[in-house]
């Protein structure tokens, strides 16, 4: 299984789909199934059981929210342009009190600039 390079809070934009052309944040990340669930994108209408909360407020019914959707369905936004981009990692090397520790970094493809 490879590495996914989308990670939760990333601004990505929906490549194929229903959805094709919406943006949105990545709410949560699934790295089993390599899907991610994206704010605003592929809701869709659950039936919940009804019953009653500890205060006695009515819930269930219709209940409208975010499904999971592939990553090779989405591309993340580049910062500078706005445009989605694809992703590389690069590999810094950190000197602190004689110490060297090495640190990936994720990079826009498009425009360079880290993520």
């Amino acid at each position: 299984m490879a590495k996914m390079k989308i990670k939760k809070g990333d601004t990505v934009q929906v490549l194929a789909g229903k959805d094709k052309g919406l943006t949105g944040k990545v709410i949560a990340v699934n790295t089993e199934t390599s899907r991610v669930t994206v704010e605003g994108v592929n809701r869709v209408t659950r039936h919940t059981k009804a019953g009653e909360s500890a205060r006695g407020s009515r819930t269930g019914g219709l209940v409208v929210q975010e499904a999971p959707i592939h990553v090779s369905n989405v591309a993340i936004i580049d910062p500078e342009d706005k445009k989605p981009t694809r992703v590389k990692t690069r590999v810094e090397t950190i000197e602190r009190a004689g110490r060297t520790k090495t640190q990936r970094v994720r990079v826009s493809v498009r425009s360079g600039k880290d993520l």
